[in-house]
């Protein structure tokens, strides 16, 4: 009679307080990111505008070669 509730305490409850815990200390790591110096960010915004350059890229050959779509 008292079996599930025994089950319960003794195993479910711990379960959920490492499984809370290990949350909070994942999302308290995401919140505080490791500052980047000058060089780092430079060389991102170079990738972001080589990705940005080719994006235009591939639109202009896309308008010259278009395929059927249902867009």
């Amino acid at each position: 009679m008292y079996l599930p509730v025994i089950i319960i305490v003794v195993v479910a409850i711990p379960v959920l307080v490492i499984a809370f815990r290990a949350t909070q200390r994942t999302k308290a790591e995401g919140e505080h990111p490791v500052p980047e110096d000058a060089a780092t960010k430079r060389e991102i915004e170079d990738e972001f505008a080589q990705a940005e350059a080719y994006q235009e890229q591939w639109r202009e050959e896309e308008k010259k070669h278009q395929r059927d779509s249902i867009l």
